[in-house]
């Protein structure tokens, strides 16, 4: 289904890493009718606000690249919120979606849907076949409900919206929180901070941290409670270093969760996105499940754009001949990988730090190997463009301009 130039396009989560490279991808191609809300515009997770959205906007094609995300250690405190929020904002988009008559959603995933020891490279048809990951099984079910839910609904209203199930993601406007962010963007920082400390270089230190504060649940002596603790630019340097040591973050010595040995793929944002606006323009769900005609008409549509539910002709599922169709969903990354350790050096080598990194092994590594299968997306036409060095080169670039140095 071809989307014309002048197509409303709906961007959830157009201010994030992926969702802004998406909309910067579309807008280059000429796709300039596009809509995009903040979370203080419009709080995905609330079903009322969503429906009004939809209501007034009437969008023709969706990009819900919207979602509660963050690395390990965010995954172990906030387990609840992982499965809630990313649920919310799925049911409440997709319901929506179809309520409305978009003609086309694509839905943003990630790789850790497959389960832990599951055979590498991962293809798309192993999943549920054996456990997940526990440190990321919250969001990991979130992830998987929503692919299912693009299934389902294609195949029971002949809907067209498509899952893709992106690696590793790095690039421009990635989160460097040190609490909930992902593990690049995460370690550059804490290598960067712990060398601009052995430099001495207080105002590098104090513009990083005005721009993202960082805080820690701590003590400051021995004989102190457990409070939070927040700085930022202006705290003392004693209390900066503090907290900075509890992230593992030194004079010239910085400290990473794990052993190192976990083997990890990861994709430039903005090639996520070209590949997000690839499969969004020129892929369907036919293409996917190799049948020209499935029902592709909308199930009882009336003349308001709406549904009903109680009118079952032109029922996409209803259709015996095509048997179990599963795992329609679309690997995107590079088919490549290196170790956690091999990536440190590498962002060692770029930060230009001198000091020592050393790997803490009491703290989990998650599961050790990550690799995906990109058969599928190769043989949709599209292939990665940036390697893992040349990323990381560019992702510390836009991060050291982020901070005006």
């Amino acid at each position: 289904m071809k989307l014309e130039k002048n197509a409303k396009i709906f961007v959830a989560g157009h201010n994030g890493l992926v969702g802004s490279a998406i909309w910067n991808n579309l807008k280059a191609r000429g796709y300039n009718n596009l809509i995009g809300r903040s979370h203080k515009e419009l709080d995905l997770t609330n079903q009322a606000e969503v429906t009004k959205f939809f209501d007034e906007q009437r969008p023709d094609a969706v990009v819900l690249a919207a979602a509660f995300v963050g690395g390990i250690m965010a995954n172990s405190l906030y387990r609840a919120d992982f499965i809630m929020q990313n649920m919310k904002m799925q049911c409440n988009v997709i319901e929506n979606a179809y309520k409305h008559g978009v003609k086309k959603l694509l839905f943003l995933g990630s790789t850790c849907i497959y389960p832990k020891n599951a055979p590498q490279p991962m293809r798309e048809d192993c999943l549920l076949t054996s456990p997940l990951e526990y440190t990321n099984e919250e969001y990991a079910i979130a992830k998987i409900a929503g692919l299912k839910m693009c299934e389902s609904y294609n195949l029971q209203y002949g809907t067209n919206y498509i899952a893709v199930m992106p690696t590793n993601l790095y690039g421009p406007n990635d989160n460097f929180h040190l609490e909930n962010s992902h593990v690049m963007p995460a370690m550059m920082r804490k290598i960067f901070l712990a060398k601009q400390i052995a430099d001495g270089n207080w105002t590098a230190i104090r513009r990083d941290l005005t721009i993202r504060p960082v805080g820690a649940n701590m003590k400051l002596s021995d004989n102190a409670p457990t409070s939070r603790v927040v700085i930022d630019g202006t705290s003392d340097e004693n209390t900066i270093l503090s907290v900075l040591k509890w992230y593992g973050i030194e004079n010239n010595k910085v400290v990473l969760w794990g052993t190192g040995s976990p083997l990890r793929e990861f994709l430039w944002s903005e090639d996520m996105a070209d590949a997000s606006v690839h499969v969004l323009l020129n892929v369907d769900f036919k293409d996917i499940i190799g049948i020209e005609k499935y029902s592709s008409v909308f199930y009882g549509a009336k003349t308001d754009g709406c549904v009903d539910r109680n009118n079952s002709e032109g029922r996409g599922g209803a259709i015996p001949s095509l048997g179990e169709i599963r795992n329609c969903h679309i690997n995107v990354g590079t088919g490549k990988e290196l170790t956690i350790r091999e990536l440190s050096q590498l962002i060692v080598n770029t930060v230009g730090f001198q000091g020592t990194v050393i790997f803490d092994s009491s703290k989990p590594d998650g599961t050790m190997r990550k690799l995906i299968d990109v058969t599928k997306l190769h043989n949709l036409g599209w292939h990665h463009k940036i390697d893992i060095e040349e990323g990381v080169q560019r992702l510390f670039d836009w991060y050291q301009s982020s901070l005006s140095l």
